[in-house]
């Protein structure tokens, strides 16, 4: 089964500049991005609270910019 859909010339021509070749089908194109964007398995509860205790300890102020880091190790 297919389906038409209207697209703008914009949206086209941006689909068009994320083929992966020439020959990429605009349906084969959709699939690949939203296969990117969609993960099918979700975070673990682990994961969830290491983000948490991340997200904690920028808002403490628990770290250090990347030029910080760049500069102790000599970096800069």
């Amino acid at each position: 089964m297919s389906t038409t859909i209207q697209l703008q010339p914009e949206t086209k021509s941006r689909l068009d500049a994320l083929k992966a070749h020439p020959q990429e089908s605009d349906d084969e194109t959709l699939n690949r991005i939203m296969d990117i964007l969609f993960d099918p398995e979700p975070l673990s509860e682990e994961t969830l609270q290491r983000i948490e205790e991340g997200l904690a300890d920028m808002r403490a102020g628990r770290c250090r910019s990347l030029e910080e880091i760049a500069q102790e190790l000599g970096l800069e």
